[in-house]
């Protein structure tokens, strides 16, 4: 947990702890079932917790917010935020079973009240959210017509309510014919040294842009 502590300081101990169990649960785990890659577990920390940990970098998500992490996978990066901000509420979203299954173990191990999962395609849900969240689920365009209308208008936190996407430069080719533009780009590299940051980055877009996508 050396670079966690690193790059946040301000975690408590009892969070690195958090975060140290789930990264051992998540090892376990990915024995039986493929939640990462196998090939890249080695790089559990840096790949994966600390990618996902960026979005705390951009925003300190205030008591009360409602977070929906859609396609989460193995959990991320809805269960290690849901550590750093307990008094935020996350839904995390997948359409695959088992893994949901993972996750509410591993939720359970924790010890986290602040997690509801659920398993379903993301376009069946009706329920309104401050953010979505999503790790190289799709091509953007794709995932803001499958979550444009669970975003509702507002702000109650440093960045106004809305979507923060985690992905690769690949975004600006799946941008380039669409009239969606992020309000915010987030450097990663600008904050956390080696090569697997270049050229990564973090997409804030408002809830305004989404509603204008779903009423065309």
């Amino acid at each position: 947990m050396e670079q966690i502590q690193h790059h946040f300081p301000h975690f408590s101990k009892s969070t690195l702890q958090q975060l140290k169990d789930w990264s051992e649960l998540l090892k376990d785990w990915n024995t039986k079932i493929n939640l990462i890659s196998r090939k890249d577990a080695e790089n559990l920390i840096e790949h994966h917790l600390l990618h996902s940990l960026s979005i705390a970098k951009a925003i300190q998500f205030s008591p009360g917010t409602r977070v929906i992490d859609v396609g989460t996978g193995g959990g991320l990066p809805g269960l290690p935020l849901a550590m750093v901000f307990p008094d935020t509420h996350f839904t995390l979203v997948d359409s695959i079973g088992k893994k949901i299954r993972v996750i509410d173990d591993m939720a359970d191990k924790l010890g986290l009240k602040n997690i509801t999962t659920i398993n379903a395609r993301v376009e069946t849900l009706k329920t309104k959210y401050d953010f979505i969240l999503g790790r190289a689920v799709t091509a953007l365009p794709r995932f803001i017509d499958w979550t444009n209308t669970l975003v509702r208008p507002g702000k109650r936190n440093s960045l106004k309510n809305g979507l923060l996407y985690l992905k690769g430069t690949a975004y600006q080719e799946e941008l380039k014919d669409s009239h969606l533009k992020p309000s915010q780009v987030f450097d990663l590299s600008e904050w956390f040294s080696g090569d697997f940051f270049n050229e990564k980055f973090l997409l804030h877009f408002t809830a305004p842009i989404l509603q204008r996508r779903n009423s065309r």
